[in-house]
């Protein structure tokens, strides 16, 4: 791991990975939205060690801007390593249950987007026959719960396209690690109840970082009690399940 794309870098989550990639020298290309926000970014983490942090503005969840960002990696950005997938949205569930908009938004952000642009990165890697694949998906995509389900269904079906993605790379030696934390403490979770009580950003960071340095889980669960919380929630039955205030 020594140049690293990463795909909605002023996300939370990201930034703290990011921070700790510097740190450990790596090359950086910083992919968001809002070009003020990567130039702060670019300063602060080639003032913390990264040799080199290129940034390149755009919308990822316009499916019709993804050549652009592929053409500017090849171009300025070349023999990239990895691959971090970190951006998403989670609008209010009551918004998302009765608005056919803001759903087909929710699923046009978190899977179908993500989605295309990493199918683009995947045949990269492919031809190249190395490299690494990691996306950010969420312990909501584990079960279907009342209180989230549209997020957590975006979120689970890109944890299952990672899984047949995993299986495809495989023989061209790619890894491809799905990240699946539970509530963390970022702007995106801000005013949820008990937010207080979220996992730290720089604790998740670490667990993503020490993924992608080393042969990690191909599912990633962090902090690691959501691997064994989960896994317990799935064995409740449906039946039971659909009865819980969850």
């Amino acid at each position: 791991m020594k140049k690293v794309i990463v795909l909605g870098a002023t996300s939370g989550i990201a930034l703290e990975v990011q921070r700790q990639l510097a740190h450990r020298a790596c090359e950086l290309l910083l992919v968001a939205r809002s070009s003020e926000r990567l130039a702060a970014l670019q300063s602060d983490l080639l003032a913390r060690g990264a040799p080199q942090a290129l940034i390149y503005s755009a919308d990822l969840s316009n499916v019709a801007q993804h050549e652009a960002v592929m053409e500017f990696a090849r171009q300025r950005f070349p023999k990239f390593d990895t691959v971090l997938l970190a951006y998403g949205s989670m609008s209010n569930p009551k918004d998302s249950q009765s608005s056919i908009p803001i759903l087909l938004q929710e699923l046009q952000v978190d899977f179908v987007s993500a989605a295309a642009i990493l199918t683009s990165f995947a045949t990269e890697l492919e031809r190249r026959r190395t490299g690494c694949i990691a996306a950010i998906t969420s312990v909501a995509g584990d079960i279907g719960r009342r209180s989230n389900y549209v997020y957590g269904s975006a979120k689970g079906g890109l944890s299952l396209f990672l899984q047949g993605l995993r299986s495809r790379l495989h023989a061209a030696g790619v890894r491809v690690i799905t990240i699946k934390p539970g509530p963390v403490q970022t702007p995106m979770t801000d005013g949820l109840p008990h937010a207080a009580h979220f996992a730290d950003p720089q604790q998740v960071a670490r667990d993503i970082v020490r993924g992608l340095e080393r042969r990690s889980p191909e599912v990633l669960y962090t902090p690691r009690i959501w691997r064994y919380i989960m896994t317990g929630i799935k064995l409740i039955p449906e039946t039971i399940l659909k009865r819980l205030p969850l």
